[in-house]
């Protein structure tokens, strides 16, 4: 019979102080073994990993406890399965993952190519506010990135980025240029930090003078303000990101769950 999961072995489930033992089932144990293995960098992006008989065998549990563990992280997009090839870990250059933290469509439901131009690229130091939503201090470096995306040849989003300095070291203007790729992609490949999911706080505000002038609306014109912030295996904030859009030709879409 299978037990309590500790770091690849068995142990009873640990007595808590103030009541009842705590308990978490095997197969999130394993979940959470495979991510901090995945956190650790044992497999990376783009990667397969063990074979469900292989894991089953390493962590001591059955092929059932295992696959339900991978079928958890297959629906968070962080593990990908692959019909007759295994299961490979997401990397931001499939367009499965990469167009999920891509929410603009057109009118009519459909995701639109777009164009993304890096416009600054510089070291800046922590806020208050940024330190509390990276579990920062305030003070501390950050590299600070501005982009505009275009669709159809019309500006329609600037983001300001903002990242902590210390994962993201030697990030520049001109490897930012040179990426031909989504950003998130260039972060996993280059830096070894994986976006894996993000809580974004959304609400309508008025364009300010510099916004208007670089998405070409007047200022005060309605644009939707989009903060989000992004998320590492074990929910490690990495990433700060305002957004402003202009929304007339297209929505912002969401699933709820």
């Amino acid at each position: 019979m299978e037990g309590r999961m500790t770091s690849g072995t068995f142990s009873k489930p640990a007595a808590r102080r103030d009541g009842p033992a705590a308990f978490s089932p095997l197969y999130r144990q394993i979940r959470d073994l495979l991510v901090q293995a995945l956190d650790q960098g044992e497999w990376k992006p783009g990667e397969s990993i063990p074979s469900e008989i292989d894991l089953a065998a390493r962590f001591q549990v059955s092929q059932g406890t295992v696959r339900k563990a991978i079928d958890e992280l297959a629906a968070e997009h962080i593990l990908i399965r692959r019909q007759g090839k295994g299961t490979f870990v997401a990397t931001h250059q499939e367009a499965l993952v990469r167009f999920r933290f891509l929410r603009l469509v057109s009118q009519g439901g459909e995701l639109v190519p777009g164009h993304s131009e890096i416009l600054a690229c510089r070291k800046v130091r922590a806020s208050a506010e940024m330190a509390r939503e990276l579990g920062l201090h305030p003070g501390d470096g950050l590299v600070y990135i501005r982009r505009l995306l275009s669709f159809k040849g019309k500006p329609t989003v600037v983001d300001d980025i903002y990242l902590p300095a210390s994962l993201f070291k030697g990030l520049n203007l001109q490897i930012l240029k040179e990426n031909e790729g989504p950003l998130y992609w260039l972060f996993e490949a280059r830096f070894g930090v994986s976006m894996v999911r993000a809580d974004e706080k959304i609400r309508a505000v008025a364009a300010c003078t510099e916004i208007g002038q670089l998405l070409g609306v007047e200022s005060g014109h309605p644009v939707l303000r989009v903060d989000r912030v992004s998320y590492t295996y074990g929910d490690r904030a990495v990433e700060l990101r305002y957004g402003h859009y202009v929304t007339e030709e297209y929505y912002y879409r969401n699933a709820l769950i």
